[in-house]
């Protein structure tokens, strides 16, 4: 009991200085700081104010676009086994792609042509990872063939794009300089996103809000994209930008993708050195270079359209090869436009459009209030603590308020090497681990009296209360640590803050009150040999 080897008191010691080391720079400033130290305990939403936003998937995007895709394809397929067809359409409302060949009897030819543009997707529940196509292709007699998406298809595909979108999001908000925000997936196609500090969310609403999807596409010169007609197969008609009061052109694009904006490399806001207006240069990678070089090759001559979200930004005539893999956008820029468009492009596209369908803002007078409404109950709760342990236990209840200090230092040093964020949930989960952080000390406090009133020797009464109460601390602090992984596992923000401070508080409290306090018991009791404990 008494006997504590060096190194082990070294380490005890070692542990309490790096706490103590760890934990100082949450009341220094960032700014003050090295970046090898600035680790902190940042401040969540609710605390430091900001913006709130939720953000849901447009699945009917997901859907029509790969129907779209699938029609594509279709037309190529079928014009290269001269196959005839009618009234190719797509109704995203029912996940359907249908068409009438002209001779029936060639449905079944055309239904294979279909099916060899089925992708292959996971089969729902099945463990060995089996898979099925993502199209189920029918025939009728008089001709008609459908191809419909499986709802495993559909899950398939909802997933990606909540992931891509996800992933996609933080790109654009880490470009903007917003510093900790929380991004998160909140059911099957909902995106939660906390921006700590911003309380005008506007424009990442607006940089989230945009698609940003650039394509290149060729012109058809034949189609008259002003008539009243509609266009002809494999050509759409898109409006461009409205500049200087002047009504937005219309252009007969062609849907053919000839080179994707997911092939860019990079793009970077800048201004014209011809005449000092704001462009967005661009580079491709080495696929995307490629294919630049061999459409601008292939199309001397020929307007070639920038497409952003289905509007043509520009449409300049191709006067020669590109082959270096760079371009420029133009058109009515501003500094913000262009680095904004810039933003979006070097973040990459997202699959589908994000809507906001639940904001909120919290005030920074908000966050100040809660933050000090905290602190009081800290503070108030350490001070009744410590009274009842004083009073309680004398001299041992000091000894185990000593340890409930280094135990909170402690929990803030891990928390500041994790970086995580404190919520209001992580304070209530900070001071329910100070209300139950003495629960080991009184265990080891009464069980020391029991064995005094036994007539047990000092030595031998806390020997005793040390030895036989640490196997009840560890199976009561056990099972604590098993409902906050339960927490943290099956919960979701400020309810996964809350389980860590908590755990966190087990773990510390568990090592303290059964080795801190004990050395500090046995370094009291060499120094006095007392004839009685005083507990």
């Amino acid at each position: 009991m008494l006997y504590f080897a060096r190194w082990k008191v070294a380490a005890i010691l070692g542990v309490i200085a790096l706490g103590l080391l760890l934990c100082i720079p949450n009341f220094i400033p960032r700014s003050a700081l090295p970046d090898w130290a600035a680790r902190q305990v940042s401040l969540g939403l609710d605390l430091r104010g900001g913006s709130y936003l939720l953000l849901e998937v447009d699945m009917n995007a997901v859907v029509k676009e790969r129907l779209e895709s699938l029609a594509d394809g279709a037309r190529t397929r079928l014009r290269q086994a001269n196959i005839g067809y009618l009234n190719l359409s797509v109704d995203p409302n029912t996940r359907r792609l249908s068409l009438r060949v002209r001779d029936p009897a060639q449905a079944e030819a055309a239904a294979a042509q279909l099916r060899e543009l089925a992708i292959p997707v996971p089969v729902r529940g099945s463990p060995t990872g089996a898979t099925e196509p993502d199209i189920t292709v029918t025939t009728a007699p008089d001709g008609t063939v459908t191809a419909t998406l499986s709802d495993a298809a559909l899950v398939a595909r909802a997933s990606g794009a909540v992931e891509q979108s996800i992933e996609i999001v933080r790109r654009r908000i880490d470009e903007t300089g917003v510093a900790e925000a929380m991004i998160a997936r909140q059911g099957s196609n909902r995106i939660l996103v906390q921006l700590p500090g911003v309380e005008d969310p506007n424009r990442i609403k607006e940089l989230l809000g945009r698609t940003a999807r650039m394509t290149f596409h060729l012109l058809d010169e034949n189609a008259n994209p002003n008539g009243t007609g509609a266009p002809p197969p494999g050509v759409q008609f898109l409006s461009g930008e409205e500049r200087d009061g002047i009504p937005a052109s219309r252009y007969a694009v062609r849907r053919r993708v000839e080179v994707d904006g997911a092939n860019l490399s990079d793009a970077r806001a800048g201004q014209d050195s011809r005449n000092g207006e704001w462009v967005v240069n661009f580079s491709f990678d080495s696929i995307g270079t490629r294919r630049f070089s061999e459409v601008t090759r292939q199309n001397v001559g020929r307007p070639f359209a920038i497409v952003l979200d289905d509007k043509v930004i520009t449409a300049p005539v191709i006067r020669e090869p590109i082959t270096g893999g760079r371009g420029q956008i133009s058109g009515s820029f501003n500094a913000r436009t262009a680095n904004d468009l810039a933003v979006l492009l070097r973040a990459g596209a997202l699959p589908a459009p994000l809507t906001v369908v639940e904001e909120r803002t919290v005030g920074p007078e908000l966050g100040a209030d809660a933050i000090r409404a905290g602190m009081i109950s800290l503070a108030v709760g350490a001070a009744f603590v410590f009274l009842y342990m004083g009073l309680a236990y004398g001299l041992f209840g000091w000894f185990a308020n000593i340890a409930l200090l280094v135990n909170i230092m402690l929990m803030m040093a891990a928390l500041s090497v994790l970086q995580a964020t404190l919520t209001l949930p992580g304070i209530a989960g900070i001071v329910l681990t100070l209300g139950t952080a003495l629960d080991a000390n009184i265990l080891i406090n009464e069980r020391i009296r029991e064995e005094t009133r036994a007539g047990r020797t000092p030595i031998q009464a806390l020997e005793l209360g040390f030895t036989k109460a640490s196997g009840t601390i560890m199976d009561s602090n056990l099972t604590n640590l098993i409902a906050m992984v339960c927490l943290y596992a099956f919960g979701s923000g400020p309810v996964k803050g809350f389980a860590v401070t908590v755990a966190i508080g087990t773990i510390v409290q568990m090592w303290t009150a059964t080795t801190l306090v004990r050395l500090l018991v046995s370094w009291w009791y060499r120094a006095t040999r007392p004839r009685e404990l005083p507990v």
